[in-house]
């Protein structure tokens, strides 16, 4: 079966507001069998939603409307939904209730424009919401079912968690869809691709390879298809057992974990502490490992030495290296992990200094030069990357390649 979702929006057109709802309901649809054929956006008009809702039901099994559903005038998706269904709006008790209740607890008095969202097309079944005021609406035609929610995305999420896609599975007979990801840091697309040439001319037929990059990160989804759900499974994590066979240096983890996640919970297993000194990613870093929580446990801080005084004064990095190899080099990499090691007494340093750009770059060095180093009581080492030209991708990758080697240096 497939699925179309539609955004209704001014907003979301003109580019006021990123449509996230519609990137967040197809994830879901997707990780219950279900394919997504397309998602649109349209503008709030009676005409283009009759439209858009009639076209889609042409197609598709299953719609998914968000947005206009506020309690202001320019609101029309629920009139016109009850137009199109041949249906009139009727006073739900049960949302009313809820209106009257959640506004209540907030010290917020009922008006018109509240009241008047208590009313619902009569034919269809209500979907309620506990974080705001509008309902859910589920209909159904010929077999076929529209879903109707909040633009909100907290609210859309809630009715689609909580009442939708419990309904949607009970709902329609699927095969079995599963997916896997197999998280992948380290090499480029193209060099993945003729690395795992054989292995997926090997796939079984009922499971297909996709490769999806970001910023350095390739995911590598793994679908399977059939009737047995438990046959299915087991059929993928045989071919995840096999890309750990082939590309064991590459893979960091499974189904969407972060490398900082991972990171974390390697440091936190072993019971070590780690401390970090950033030049060219300028906190970046620091702020990626502190996204996890508990990271307190082994991540003691970071020094931000942008300057070269701070990483003389802060670091003990020694002038005559910087005066000699200049900031961007093994040697200043080095002394930078060491000493923020030393100073912040942890068992691991971890430092980046580099060449982010635009501007900056020489002939011996150009934008992108990026030296990433690791000290520990064991020993120091140094590891250069080039990268490109854009900026904020610069730091990003140096981010997680500095990750990315801390963590195979720990396993």
């Amino acid at each position: 079966m497939q699925a179309e979702i539609i955004s209704i929006g001014d907003e979301i057109l003109i580019g006021m507001t990123i449509d996230s709802n519609a990137a967040w309901i197809g994830n879901s649809l997707t990780h219950l069998g279900i394919n997504v054929y397309q998602n649109i956006s349209i503008s709030d008009t009676k005409d283009h939603i009759l439209k858009a809702v009639d076209e889609a039901f042409s197609r598709s099994e299953l719609i998914i409307v968000t947005g206009g559903l506020g309690p202001t005038s320019d609101d029309i998706t629920k009139q016109t939904l009850s137009d199109y269904f041949d249906t009139s709006l009727v006073k739900n008790k049960s949302v009313y209730e809820n209106i009257e209740n959640f506004l209540a607890t907030r010290g917020l008095e009922m008006n018109d424009n509240n009241v008047r969202q208590a009313d619902v097309p009569e034919d269809c079944k209500v979907l309620p919401n506990a974080l705001g005021t509008a309902p859910g609406m589920w209909f159904e035609k010929e077999g076929k079912v529209l879903i109707s929610m909040p633009g909100v995305p907290y609210e859309m999420k809630y009715i689609m968690q909580e009442h939708a896609l419990p309904l949607i599975s009970n709902f329609f007979n699927r095969p079995a869809i599963k997916y896997r990801l197999v998280m992948t840091f380290g090499t480029f697309e193209a060099k993945l691709a003729e690395i795992l040439e054989d292995f997926e001319k090997e796939l079984p037929e009922n499971v297909s390879l996709a490769y999806l990059p970001t910023s350095g990160i390739i995911k590598l989804r793994l679908t399977g298809r059939g009737d047995d759900e438990d046959l299915v499974d087991r059929i993928l994590q045989e071919q995840v057992d096999k890309l750990y066979g082939i590309i064991p240096d590459l893979i960091y983890g499974l189904d969407g974990v972060s490398l900082q996640g991972v990171l974390g919970s390697i440091l936190k297993e072993k019971n070590l502490t780690l401390g970090i000194a950033e030049s060219c990613t300028g906190g970046s870093l620091s702020s990626m490992i502190t996204e996890i929580p508990g990271c307190s446990d082994y991540f003691k801080g970071s020094v931000i030495a942008y300057d070269n005084d701070i990483k003389m004064e802060l670091l003990g990095v020694r002038g005559e290296d910087l005066e000699k190899h200049g900031a961007v080099s093994r040697e200043v990499a080095l002394q930078m992990a060491r000493g923020v090691r030393k100073k912040l007494e942890t068992d691991f340093g971890l430092s980046t200094t580099g060449i982010a750009g635009p501007g900056g770059g020489t002939e011996d060095k150009p934008v992108g030069t990026v030296w990433i180093a690791v000290s520990s009581k064991e020993g120091d080492f140094a590891v250069k990357h080039n990268y490109a030209f854009k900026r904020m991708n610069n730091i990003r990758r140096a981010s997680l390649a500095a990750m990315s080697l801390l963590r195979q240096k720990l396993v």
